[in-house]
Protein backbone atom coordinates (compact mmCIF):
# COMPACT_ATOMS: atom_id res chain seq x y z
CA UNK A 1 0.00 0.00 0.00
CA UNK A 2 1.16 3.84 -0.26
CA UNK A 3 3.80 4.73 1.89
CA UNK A 4 2.58 8.32 1.75
CA UNK A 5 -0.67 7.17 2.77
CA UNK A 6 0.05 5.38 5.45
CA UNK A 7 2.40 7.48 7.27
CA UNK A 8 -0.50 9.92 7.04
CA UNK A 9 -2.89 8.10 8.93
CA UNK A 10 -0.20 7.07 11.26
CA UNK A 11 -0.41 10.57 11.59
CA UNK A 12 -3.75 11.03 12.72
CA UNK A 13 -3.67 8.66 14.90
CA UNK A 14 -1.03 9.49 16.72
CA UNK A 15 -1.96 13.25 17.41
CA UNK A 16 -4.36 12.43 19.60
CA UNK A 17 -5.82 15.60 20.97
CA UNK A 18 -3.41 18.20 19.99
CA UNK A 19 -4.65 20.99 17.63
CA UNK A 20 -4.01 20.22 13.82
CA UNK A 21 -5.70 23.51 12.42
CA UNK A 22 -6.64 26.68 13.38
CA UNK A 23 -8.96 28.11 11.53
CA UNK A 24 -11.64 29.83 13.04
CA UNK A 25 -11.93 27.10 15.89
CA UNK A 26 -9.67 23.87 16.68
CA UNK A 27 -9.05 20.44 14.84
CA UNK A 28 -7.32 18.19 16.39
CA UNK A 29 -5.84 15.18 14.70
CA UNK A 30 -8.34 13.09 16.33
CA UNK A 31 -11.38 14.93 14.95
CA UNK A 32 -9.42 15.57 11.68
CA UNK A 33 -8.87 11.35 11.26
CA UNK A 34 -12.78 11.27 12.25
CA UNK A 35 -14.10 13.41 9.47
CA UNK A 36 -11.49 12.43 6.89
CA UNK A 37 -13.09 8.37 7.73
CA UNK A 38 -16.89 10.12 7.11
CA UNK A 39 -15.90 11.70 4.07
CA UNK A 40 -14.36 8.93 2.71
CA UNK A 41 -17.19 6.81 3.15
CA UNK A 42 -19.09 9.59 1.71
CA UNK A 43 -16.92 9.62 -2.23
CA UNK A 44 -18.36 7.06 -4.79
CA UNK A 45 -16.04 3.52 -4.68
CA UNK A 46 -13.76 3.47 -7.46
CA UNK A 47 -11.19 1.27 -9.42
CA UNK A 48 -7.72 2.47 -8.68
CA UNK A 49 -7.31 6.22 -11.29
CA UNK A 50 -10.49 5.48 -12.81
CA UNK A 51 -12.33 8.52 -11.48
CA UNK A 52 -11.03 12.03 -11.12
CA UNK A 53 -12.35 13.69 -7.93
CA UNK A 54 -11.66 17.67 -8.42
CA UNK A 55 -11.02 20.11 -4.96
CA UNK A 56 -12.31 23.13 -5.33
CA UNK A 57 -12.40 24.40 -1.81
CA UNK A 58 -10.82 27.65 -0.09
CA UNK A 59 -8.38 27.15 3.08
CA UNK A 60 -10.06 25.11 5.54
CA UNK A 61 -9.34 21.84 7.05
CA UNK A 62 -11.93 19.84 4.65
CA UNK A 63 -9.37 21.06 1.53
CA UNK A 64 -6.50 18.64 2.79
CA UNK A 65 -8.98 16.09 4.43
CA UNK A 66 -11.21 15.55 1.24
CA UNK A 67 -7.34 15.05 -0.74
CA UNK A 68 -6.85 12.58 1.55
CA UNK A 69 -10.36 10.57 1.23
CA UNK A 70 -10.06 10.65 -2.62
CA UNK A 71 -6.85 8.99 -2.56
CA UNK A 72 -7.64 6.77 -0.02
CA UNK A 73 -10.50 5.54 -2.44
CA UNK A 74 -7.98 5.18 -5.47
CA UNK A 75 -9.47 8.44 -7.17
CA UNK A 76 -6.79 10.79 -9.56
CA UNK A 77 -7.30 13.79 -7.43
CA UNK A 78 -6.97 17.75 -9.19
CA UNK A 79 -6.60 20.16 -7.23
CA UNK A 80 -8.62 23.15 -9.06
CA UNK A 81 -6.26 25.82 -9.69
CA UNK A 82 -7.09 28.70 -7.35
CA UNK A 83 -5.53 31.81 -9.89
CA UNK A 84 -7.39 30.56 -13.13
CA UNK A 85 -10.03 32.29 -14.94
CA UNK A 86 -13.39 30.66 -14.15
CA UNK A 87 -13.42 29.09 -17.94
CA UNK A 88 -10.00 27.38 -17.05
CA UNK A 89 -11.23 25.70 -13.85
CA UNK A 90 -14.36 24.76 -15.60
CA UNK A 91 -12.07 23.06 -18.63
CA UNK A 92 -10.13 21.43 -16.03
CA UNK A 93 -12.29 19.76 -14.10
CA UNK A 94 -14.60 18.93 -16.93
CA UNK A 95 -16.31 15.01 -16.39
CA UNK A 96 -14.89 15.01 -12.62
CA UNK A 97 -16.34 14.91 -9.52
CA UNK A 98 -16.25 18.40 -8.06
CA UNK A 99 -16.01 18.83 -4.00
CA UNK A 100 -16.59 22.51 -3.64
CA UNK A 101 -17.80 25.17 -1.45
CA UNK A 102 -18.93 27.20 -3.82
CA UNK A 103 -21.52 25.07 -5.79
CA UNK A 104 -22.97 28.72 -7.13
CA UNK A 105 -19.45 28.66 -9.55
CA UNK A 106 -20.07 25.27 -11.65
CA UNK A 107 -23.08 25.84 -14.01
CA UNK A 108 -26.03 23.33 -14.12
CA UNK A 109 -25.07 22.04 -17.29
CA UNK A 110 -21.18 21.44 -16.44
CA UNK A 111 -20.46 18.09 -17.85
CA UNK A 112 -19.80 16.84 -13.97
CA UNK A 113 -20.61 15.75 -10.87
CA UNK A 114 -20.89 18.78 -8.32
CA UNK A 115 -21.23 17.53 -4.58
CA UNK A 116 -20.42 19.95 -1.56
CA UNK A 117 -19.28 19.34 1.65
CA UNK A 118 -22.30 17.86 3.05
CA UNK A 119 -22.81 15.27 0.23
CA UNK A 120 -19.80 13.44 1.28
CA UNK A 121 -20.72 13.04 4.89
CA UNK A 122 -21.40 9.14 5.39
CA UNK A 123 -20.83 6.30 7.40
CA UNK A 124 -17.20 5.78 8.63
CA UNK A 125 -15.79 2.08 6.92
CA UNK A 126 -12.38 0.79 7.29
CA UNK A 127 -10.23 2.47 5.19
CA UNK A 128 -7.37 0.48 2.47
CA UNK A 129 -4.66 2.66 0.91
CA UNK A 130 -4.21 2.05 -2.37
CA UNK A 131 -0.43 1.13 -3.78
CA UNK A 132 -0.23 4.46 -5.17
CA UNK A 133 -1.52 7.84 -5.45
CA UNK A 134 -1.90 10.13 -8.33
CA UNK A 135 -2.29 14.14 -8.44
CA UNK A 136 -3.07 16.86 -10.88
CA UNK A 137 -1.79 19.99 -10.69
CA UNK A 138 -2.28 23.40 -12.62
CA UNK A 139 0.40 25.56 -13.24
CA UNK A 140 0.34 28.92 -11.58
CA UNK A 141 -1.75 30.55 -14.92
CA UNK A 142 -0.14 33.80 -14.67
CA UNK A 143 1.06 34.24 -17.99
CA UNK A 144 -1.65 32.19 -19.95
CA UNK A 145 -4.16 29.24 -19.44
CA UNK A 146 -2.93 26.46 -16.83
CA UNK A 147 -1.61 23.48 -17.71
CA UNK A 148 -2.09 19.95 -15.91
CA UNK A 149 0.69 18.42 -13.96
CA UNK A 150 0.74 14.88 -13.05
CA UNK A 151 2.17 13.89 -9.97
CA UNK A 152 2.66 10.89 -8.00
CA UNK A 153 6.33 9.12 -6.67
CA UNK A 154 7.28 13.00 -4.89
CA UNK A 155 4.34 12.50 -2.25
CA UNK A 156 6.58 9.15 -0.94
CA UNK A 157 9.33 11.51 -0.83
CA UNK A 158 7.13 13.99 1.56
CA UNK A 159 6.80 11.24 3.91
CA UNK A 160 10.62 10.34 3.96
CA UNK A 161 11.61 14.31 4.43
CA UNK A 162 8.77 15.19 7.18
CA UNK A 163 9.25 13.41 10.30
CA UNK A 164 8.50 14.50 13.66
CA UNK A 165 11.01 17.35 15.22
CA UNK A 166 12.66 15.74 18.44
CA UNK A 167 12.14 18.52 20.34
CA UNK A 168 8.31 18.89 19.96
CA UNK A 169 5.62 19.44 17.52
CA UNK A 170 5.50 23.38 15.75
CA UNK A 171 3.19 25.70 14.83
CA UNK A 172 3.20 26.82 10.68
CA UNK A 173 1.12 29.47 9.69
CA UNK A 174 -0.43 28.99 6.12
CA UNK A 175 -1.69 31.63 3.54
CA UNK A 176 -0.90 29.89 0.62
CA UNK A 177 -3.87 28.25 -1.22
CA UNK A 178 -3.93 24.14 -0.66
CA UNK A 179 -4.96 23.48 -4.00
CA UNK A 180 -1.41 24.96 -5.07
CA UNK A 181 1.42 23.10 -5.25
CA UNK A 182 3.22 25.04 -2.23
CA UNK A 183 0.57 25.20 0.24
CA UNK A 184 -0.12 21.45 -0.30
CA UNK A 185 3.18 20.49 0.64
CA UNK A 186 3.43 22.73 3.49
CA UNK A 187 0.35 21.45 4.90
CA UNK A 188 1.12 17.81 4.17
CA UNK A 189 4.37 18.54 5.87
CA UNK A 190 2.88 19.82 8.45
CA UNK A 191 0.56 16.95 9.00
CA UNK A 192 3.70 14.09 8.60
CA UNK A 193 5.97 16.19 11.11
CA UNK A 194 3.06 16.39 13.73
CA UNK A 195 2.62 20.02 13.82
CA UNK A 196 0.06 22.23 14.55
CA UNK A 197 -1.21 24.54 11.05
CA UNK A 198 -2.71 28.13 11.61
CA UNK A 199 -5.07 28.48 8.51
CA UNK A 200 -5.57 31.70 6.66
CA UNK A 201 -7.80 31.77 3.63
CA UNK A 202 -6.59 34.80 1.68
CA UNK A 203 -3.82 37.09 2.66
CA UNK A 204 -3.45 39.88 5.05
CA UNK A 205 -0.64 41.15 6.19
CA UNK A 206 -1.59 42.51 9.27
CA UNK A 207 -3.12 39.30 9.86
CA UNK A 208 0.04 37.62 9.33
CA UNK A 209 1.69 39.31 12.06
CA UNK A 210 -0.87 38.95 14.46
CA UNK A 211 -0.38 35.20 14.20
CA UNK A 212 2.91 35.25 14.33
CA UNK A 213 2.91 36.82 17.20
CA UNK A 214 -0.42 35.22 19.14
CA UNK A 215 0.37 31.34 18.00
CA UNK A 216 4.19 31.76 17.98
CA UNK A 217 4.49 30.74 14.78
CA UNK A 218 8.01 28.87 13.43
CA UNK A 219 7.60 28.34 10.20
CA UNK A 220 6.15 29.96 7.12
CA UNK A 221 6.59 30.36 3.46
CA UNK A 222 5.73 33.71 1.40
CA UNK A 223 5.88 35.03 -1.82
CA UNK A 224 8.09 38.15 -2.55
CA UNK A 225 5.31 40.51 -2.65
CA UNK A 226 3.75 39.53 0.59
CA UNK A 227 6.98 39.38 2.09
CA UNK A 228 7.12 43.00 0.93
CA UNK A 229 3.74 43.77 2.58
CA UNK A 230 4.70 42.53 5.86
CA UNK A 231 7.68 44.34 6.25
CA UNK A 232 6.62 47.41 5.04
CA UNK A 233 3.13 47.01 7.59
CA UNK A 234 3.34 49.99 10.41
CA UNK A 235 2.42 47.42 12.65
CA UNK A 236 5.74 45.26 12.19
CA UNK A 237 8.13 47.34 14.41
CA UNK A 238 5.85 46.36 17.13
CA UNK A 239 4.96 42.69 16.91
CA UNK A 240 7.05 40.05 18.59
CA UNK A 241 8.51 37.86 15.54
CA UNK A 242 11.02 36.05 17.64
CA UNK A 243 9.41 32.68 17.72
CA UNK A 244 10.27 32.27 13.84
CA UNK A 245 12.26 29.87 12.91
CA UNK A 246 12.16 29.09 9.63
CA UNK A 247 11.10 32.08 6.61
CA UNK A 248 11.38 30.48 3.32
CA UNK A 249 10.70 32.61 0.06
CA UNK A 250 9.74 31.46 -3.30
CA UNK A 251 7.59 31.55 -6.39
CA UNK A 252 9.59 34.45 -8.25
CA UNK A 253 12.83 35.87 -7.21
CA UNK A 254 13.36 38.35 -4.72
CA UNK A 255 14.75 41.60 -4.95
CA UNK A 256 17.91 41.29 -3.33
CA UNK A 257 17.49 44.84 -1.26
CA UNK A 258 14.05 43.12 0.22
CA UNK A 259 16.06 39.74 0.95
CA UNK A 260 18.56 41.75 2.64
CA UNK A 261 15.52 43.91 4.81
CA UNK A 262 14.55 40.42 5.87
CA UNK A 263 17.55 38.95 7.44
CA UNK A 264 17.35 42.22 9.16
CA UNK A 265 13.92 41.91 10.00
CA UNK A 266 13.45 38.22 10.88
CA UNK A 267 17.26 37.23 11.79
CA UNK A 268 19.27 34.87 10.46
CA UNK A 269 16.30 32.18 9.60
CA UNK A 270 15.26 33.44 5.98
CA UNK A 271 16.23 31.40 3.06
CA UNK A 272 14.91 31.08 -0.30
CA UNK A 273 13.86 28.28 -2.61
CA UNK A 274 13.84 27.94 -6.15
CA UNK A 275 10.89 24.82 -7.44
CA UNK A 276 8.13 24.80 -9.51
CA UNK A 277 4.83 22.79 -9.93
CA UNK A 278 6.86 20.60 -12.67
CA UNK A 279 9.64 19.87 -10.20
CA UNK A 280 8.93 21.49 -6.74
CA UNK A 281 12.32 21.75 -5.02
CA UNK A 282 14.94 22.34 -7.33
CA UNK A 283 17.54 24.80 -5.59
CA UNK A 284 18.01 26.63 -2.07
CA UNK A 285 19.66 29.03 -0.35
CA UNK A 286 19.85 29.55 3.94
CA UNK A 287 20.48 32.65 5.71
CA UNK A 288 24.84 30.85 6.47
CA UNK A 289 25.42 31.24 2.92
CA UNK A 290 24.84 34.72 2.36
CA UNK A 291 27.36 35.36 5.24
CA UNK A 292 30.41 37.41 3.96
CA UNK A 293 29.00 37.10 0.48
CA UNK A 294 26.20 39.78 -0.58
CA UNK A 295 26.13 39.00 -3.82
CA UNK A 296 24.35 35.96 -3.15
CA UNK A 297 21.55 38.22 -2.32
CA UNK A 298 20.10 37.95 -5.75
CA UNK A 299 20.74 34.02 -5.86
CA UNK A 300 18.16 31.20 -5.46
CA UNK A 301 21.05 29.13 -4.05
CA UNK A 302 22.71 25.71 -5.20
CA UNK A 303 20.71 22.47 -6.90
CA UNK A 304 19.27 20.49 -4.54
CA UNK A 305 20.67 16.44 -4.07
CA UNK A 306 19.16 14.70 -6.01
CA UNK A 307 18.17 17.31 -8.45
CA UNK A 308 20.74 18.58 -11.64
CA UNK A 309 20.92 21.82 -13.91
CA UNK A 310 22.26 23.20 -16.70
CA UNK A 311 21.50 26.18 -18.74
CA UNK A 312 21.24 25.77 -22.57
CA UNK A 313 22.87 28.10 -25.27
CA UNK A 314 19.63 30.43 -24.95
CA UNK A 315 20.04 30.92 -21.42
CA UNK A 316 17.19 28.95 -20.38
CA UNK A 317 17.66 26.61 -17.56
CA UNK A 318 16.62 22.80 -17.58
CA UNK A 319 16.35 20.21 -14.45
CA UNK A 320 15.82 16.84 -13.85
CA UNK A 321 16.16 14.34 -10.97
CA UNK A 322 14.05 13.17 -8.35
CA UNK A 323 10.89 16.04 -7.45
CA UNK A 324 10.56 15.64 -11.31
CA UNK A 325 6.24 15.35 -12.30
CA UNK A 326 5.33 12.52 -13.87
CA UNK A 327 4.31 14.35 -16.81
CA UNK A 328 1.75 16.83 -17.97
CA UNK A 329 -1.58 15.01 -18.37
CA UNK A 330 -2.40 13.86 -22.15
CA UNK A 331 1.20 14.31 -22.85
CA UNK A 332 4.23 11.53 -22.39
CA UNK A 333 5.94 10.56 -19.60
CA UNK A 334 9.29 12.78 -18.65
CA UNK A 335 10.94 9.93 -17.05
CA UNK A 336 14.90 11.11 -16.76
CA UNK A 337 14.42 13.76 -19.74
CA UNK A 338 15.02 17.23 -19.14
CA UNK A 339 12.66 19.40 -18.62
CA UNK A 340 12.51 23.62 -19.74
CA UNK A 341 11.79 25.53 -17.16
CA UNK A 342 10.88 28.49 -18.70
CA UNK A 343 13.49 30.59 -16.58
CA UNK A 344 16.11 32.03 -17.86
CA UNK A 345 19.45 31.97 -15.32
CA UNK A 346 23.18 31.27 -14.88
CA UNK A 347 25.50 30.00 -12.43
CA UNK A 348 28.36 31.37 -10.69
CA UNK A 349 31.65 29.69 -10.43
CA UNK A 350 30.36 28.17 -7.20
CA UNK A 351 27.13 26.80 -8.73
CA UNK A 352 24.77 29.37 -7.15
CA UNK A 353 22.01 29.45 -9.52
CA UNK A 354 20.62 33.37 -10.33
CA UNK A 355 17.36 33.76 -11.92
CA UNK A 356 17.19 36.82 -14.69
CA UNK A 357 13.54 36.10 -15.99
CA UNK A 358 10.90 34.02 -17.42
CA UNK A 359 11.69 33.36 -21.24
CA UNK A 360 8.24 34.56 -22.08
CA UNK A 361 8.71 37.49 -19.56
CA UNK A 362 11.60 38.96 -21.82
CA UNK A 363 11.04 41.90 -23.68
CA UNK A 364 12.97 42.36 -27.38
CA UNK A 365 13.28 46.19 -27.81
CA UNK A 366 15.67 48.44 -30.03
CA UNK A 367 16.14 48.29 -33.31
CA UNK A 368 19.10 46.07 -32.81
CA UNK A 369 16.85 43.48 -31.03
CA UNK A 370 17.94 43.36 -27.67
CA UNK A 371 16.70 40.78 -25.36
CA UNK A 372 15.53 42.66 -21.80
CA UNK A 373 14.80 40.62 -18.71
CA UNK A 374 11.85 42.28 -17.08
CA UNK A 375 12.65 41.34 -13.34
CA UNK A 376 15.87 42.82 -13.83
CA UNK A 377 14.40 45.90 -14.84
CA UNK A 378 11.45 46.24 -11.67
CA UNK A 379 14.28 44.98 -9.15
CA UNK A 380 16.41 47.92 -10.26
CA UNK A 381 12.94 50.37 -10.27
CA UNK A 382 12.64 48.94 -6.54
CA UNK A 383 16.09 50.31 -5.45
CA UNK A 384 14.33 53.90 -6.16
CA UNK A 385 13.67 55.43 -2.58
CA UNK A 386 10.13 56.32 -3.73
CA UNK A 387 8.70 53.06 -5.18
CA UNK A 388 7.53 50.11 -3.12
CA UNK A 389 6.43 47.56 -5.61
CA UNK A 390 7.09 47.29 -9.54
CA UNK A 391 6.49 45.10 -12.95
CA UNK A 392 7.33 45.59 -16.07
CA UNK A 393 6.21 44.40 -19.38
CA UNK A 394 6.47 44.26 -23.09
CA UNK A 395 3.43 46.44 -24.97
CA UNK A 396 3.31 46.52 -28.61
CA UNK A 397 3.42 49.51 -31.00
CA UNK A 398 3.57 50.46 -34.11
CA UNK A 399 7.45 50.12 -34.01
CA UNK A 400 7.70 47.30 -32.03
CA UNK A 401 7.78 46.33 -28.51
CA UNK A 402 8.38 48.47 -25.22
CA UNK A 403 8.95 48.12 -21.86
CA UNK A 404 5.70 49.38 -19.57
CA UNK A 405 6.32 49.68 -15.90
CA UNK A 406 3.50 50.08 -13.29
CA UNK A 407 4.72 50.95 -10.07
CA UNK A 408 3.88 50.82 -6.13
CA UNK A 409 5.23 54.35 -4.79
CA UNK A 410 5.79 55.45 -0.79
CA UNK A 411 6.73 59.14 -1.69
CA UNK A 412 6.79 61.83 -4.52
CA UNK A 413 8.16 60.48 -7.79
CA UNK A 414 7.64 61.20 -11.34
CA UNK A 415 7.86 59.25 -14.27
CA UNK A 416 10.93 61.02 -15.49
CA UNK A 417 12.72 60.27 -12.29
CA UNK A 418 12.23 56.58 -12.67
CA UNK A 419 13.28 56.59 -16.45
CA UNK A 420 16.36 58.51 -15.09
CA UNK A 421 16.72 55.97 -12.21
CA UNK A 422 16.54 53.38 -14.62
CA UNK A 423 19.25 55.11 -16.88
CA UNK A 424 21.54 55.49 -14.38
CA UNK A 425 21.20 51.59 -13.21
CA UNK A 426 21.87 50.22 -16.49
CA UNK A 427 24.02 52.81 -18.60
CA UNK A 428 21.74 51.39 -21.85
CA UNK A 429 18.55 53.13 -23.06
CA UNK A 430 16.70 49.87 -23.93
CA UNK A 431 16.47 49.18 -20.17
CA UNK A 432 14.55 52.22 -19.77
CA UNK A 433 10.77 51.89 -20.19
CA UNK A 434 9.14 53.91 -22.01
CA UNK A 435 6.35 54.31 -20.29
CA UNK A 436 5.97 54.60 -16.33
CA UNK A 437 2.08 54.08 -14.50
CA UNK A 438 1.47 54.45 -11.37
CA UNK A 439 -0.74 52.22 -9.13
CA UNK A 440 -2.06 51.82 -5.55
CA UNK A 441 -0.88 48.05 -5.33
CA UNK A 442 -0.13 45.37 -7.93
CA UNK A 443 -2.94 42.55 -9.03
CA UNK A 444 -1.76 39.77 -7.28
CA UNK A 445 -2.84 35.73 -8.11
CA UNK A 446 -4.51 33.63 -5.19
CA UNK A 447 -0.86 32.02 -4.85
CA UNK A 448 0.81 35.67 -4.27
CA UNK A 449 2.43 36.30 -7.15
CA UNK A 450 2.30 39.32 -9.57
CA UNK A 451 -1.00 39.03 -12.08
CA UNK A 452 0.67 40.25 -15.35
CA UNK A 453 -1.78 39.35 -17.65
CA UNK A 454 -4.07 41.02 -15.46
CA UNK A 455 -2.10 44.39 -15.96
CA UNK A 456 -1.37 43.79 -19.60
CA UNK A 457 -4.78 43.72 -19.95
CA UNK A 458 -5.73 47.27 -17.81
CA UNK A 459 -2.96 48.69 -19.57
CA UNK A 460 -4.28 47.48 -22.91
CA UNK A 461 -7.44 48.13 -22.33
CA UNK A 462 -9.53 51.28 -24.56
Amino acid sequence: MSFFLTKVLAALDDGGDRPLFHSGGVTTYHQARERLRRLHAGLPATEAGTRTVAVDLRNRPETLLVQLAALLRGSTVLMVPASAPTQDRLAAARGATVVTDRPQDWPTDWPGDVRTLDDLDGEPEPLDPPETVNLLFPTGGTTGTPKLIRHSGIYDGMAYIFTPNPDGPGRTLLVAPMTHMTGNATVLGALLRRDTVVLQDGFDAQAVLDAIQEHRIDTLSLTPPRLAAVLDHPARTNTDLSSVRSLSLGAAPLPPHRFAQALDVFGPVVGQGYGLTEAPMIASISAAELVGHPERLGSVGRIVPGMEARITADGEVEVRGLSMMDGYLGGPEIGAGWLRTGDLGRFDDEGYLYLLDRADDVVVVGEHGTKVPTTVVEHALETHPAVKDAAVFGRHTVDGQVLHAVVVTTGEVTEDDLKAHAREAFGQEHYVPANVDFADALPLTDVGKVDKRALVQLVTAP
